[in-house]
């Protein structure tokens, strides 16, 4: 993937990718998978099975395109939704909701000894 390109000067310096980006980058990398395991189940399912009436490369690749297009759906949305939450005011809510709870020890009251 190409470098970003630099943000214009005075504009408070680099900026990060946006949702677009995110987006497209999450497309990219859940298709890539999603061949790769298109090609490893539709290549066994090939074997065990046999083609049918399509033909091998027919048939595999209607595994791979149908793998690649269903994980890179839901890993685009993925990875939108999994960096859309940058708000501080989120983030301090979301720390103080998983803090440590604060565990006062208990006082008991003090006896008198025996013998006085």
């Amino acid at each position: 993937m190409p470098p970003m390109p630099s943000a214009p000067a005075g504009a408070g310096g680099m900026r990060g990718p946006s949702t677009f980006d995110k987006w497209k980058m999450g497309a990219l990398m859940g298709g890539s998978v999603g061949l790769i395991m298109g090609f490893v189940f539709g290549g066994f399912n090939i074997i065990r099975y046999g083609a049918g009436p399509n033909g091998v490369m027919r048939t595999l690749g209607q595994y791979m395109l149908g793998s690649a297009a269903t994980f890179g759906f839901f890993m685009s949305i993925g990875s939108v939704i999994r960096t859309e939450g940058s708000s501080p005011t989120i983030t301090e809510a979301y720390a103080r909701a998983r803090r440590q709870p604060i565990l006062i020890p208990k006082q008991h009251a003090r006896r008198p000894r025996e013998g006085q």
